[in-house]
């Protein structure tokens, strides 16, 4: 099945062969027919589904065979992070290659002086983060009175950094009469409905998320007792396990910092990717990463979502992941577009229930590795319960017999016998003699 039944314009045509691209994956087959119709799209995807494109190629058909070159922007795409709004942006190049197409791309981390110059240029799609685009909309350095979609890329990460407020702020701007798609890897993120009625009016439905690992990521869990423990399996795993490009994910920046010292002065080519790192900076690192200079990238989940990077066939969660989605963004950073992968957990006891909670939402059991060199005096909880989660020991405790003579005291026997008087001196006055004495 090849993408010659949407019957794209051919100028898309072209791109699609140039990238040899032969047939849509499972979002685009069900995505790309309901979008060219203009019906609004509420879309539920995973991560490497091929979904960017499930909403670039009916977009570009659309501004293509629908030219309008006195209005203002005509296209809208909401991403969560800059490193996805880069990557849109570039894939937004490669299917516009041989149209005239102008696409924009505006985040945080740049100055907004050039962003307004780029912005007067008039571009045809504008690909944004929230809150910076919120910020160019109290400037009034943007105009979206003549947007004729909105496409939001990650809604759900989105939600999750708290762009709620942006994103209505953005939508607002634009006219009410719009399709309106979402895309989301998942629908459960707190604000999901509110948008959903909100923005959509009758959405199709689509949803080729099984919520499922991919199957071909070969997926494992090795038990660690603390960070210096970790570092030493993260060394050891760079040194042993074939590999080509690795990726390591902490919880936090301070961490990422930490590890990426550390392999540094173990002489990997390393670097550390978080959301402090000036926008250039992030560029340039990225660039380095996809171009095979750079072979270990440790990263928060700031490079969780979007980053579509070929032959990344090892992740390594030095943290685990908060929750049993997180884990599905992480890991599936490897095994993109069918190919194999390796995502490898370090589960210390302080992590097993949260692992266990992870396995239990996603229908999978990971496979225990063990390295003998590097064993772990954490062995595993001695109880588990059906859920997978560490049984609590009961603690014995010994029973406190309380007898009769340890519970009731023996009242004291009231002396009624009249204390001598005093007085008031501190001197005890005689009992005076009675007169029948």
């Amino acid at each position: 099945m090849s993408f010659d039944r949407f019957k794209l314009h051919p100028q898309i045509t072209k791109a699609i062969d140039s990238l040899g691209w032969e047939e849509p994956t499972a979002v685009q087959l069900e995505t790309i027919a309901p979008a060219i119709e203009g019906k609004d799209l509420k879309v539920r995807a995973q991560t490497g589904s091929g979904k960017t494109a499930a909403f670039l190629l009916p977009l570009f058909h659309h501004l293509i065979n629908n030219p309008s070159p006195k209005t203002d922007t005509r296209a809208l795409i909401l991403v969560p992070t800059r490193e996805l709004a880069n990557q849109v942006w570039e894939n937004c190049k490669e299917i516009g290659r041989y149209s005239h197409i102008n696409a924009i791309c505006i985040t945080g981390g740049e100055e907004f002086k050039y962003q307004a110059a780029m912005l007067r240029k008039n571009p045809e799609i504008i690909i944004a983060t929230p809150g910076r685009l919120a910020d160019h909309i109290a400037r009034k350095s943007v105009i979206l009175n003549d947007v004729e979609f909105l496409i939001l890329d990650e809604a759900d990460r989105m939600l999750d950094m708290g762009f709620s407020e942006d994103i209505e702020r953005v939508a607002n701007e634009c006219p009410e009469q719009h399709p309106t798609w979402l895309f989301s890897a998942t629908m459960n993120a707190k604000g999901m409905g509110a948008i959903t009625r909100n923005l959509l009016n009758k959405p199709y439905v689509v949803d080729t998320q099984n919520d499922e690992a991919p199957q071909k990521i070969h997926q494992v869990r090795i038990l660690a007792d603390d960070t210096k423990h970790k570092d030493r399996l993260t060394n050891h795993l760079l040194k042993t396990d074939d590999f080509t490009k690795a990726l390591i994910f902490t919880n936090t920046r301070d961490q990422a910092e930490k590890v990426s010292g550390y392999l540094k002065y173990h002489n990997f080519n390393v670097d550390v990717l978080h959301g402090e790192k000036q926008q250039d900076l992030r560029k340039r690192l990225m660039t380095a990463f996809r171009s095979k200079n750079l072979d270990v990238l440790v990263a928060t989940d700031v490079a969780a979502r979007g980053l579509d990077i070929d032959n990344v066939d090892l992740v390594i969660n030095y943290d685990i992941p908060r929750s049993g989605d997180e884990y599905l963004h992480r890991i599936g950073r490897t095994g993109r577009a069918g190919a194999e992968g390796t995502a490898i957990s370090f589960v210390a006891e302080r992590d097993w229930n949260l692992m266990a909670s992870i396995e239990r939402y996603l229908g999978i059991t990971t496979e225990l590795r063990k390295i003998s060199s590097l064993a772990s005096k954490f062995t595993g909880p001695k109880k588990v319960k059906a859920s997978g989660k560490a049984a609590k020991s009961k603690k014995k405790t010994k029973d406190k017999v309380k007898t009769k003579s340890a519970d009731t005291k023996k009242p004291k026997k009231r002396d009624n016998t009249p204390a001598p008087s005093s007085d008031g001196f501190g001197m005890i006055r005689k009992k005076k003699s009675s007169f029948n004495d």
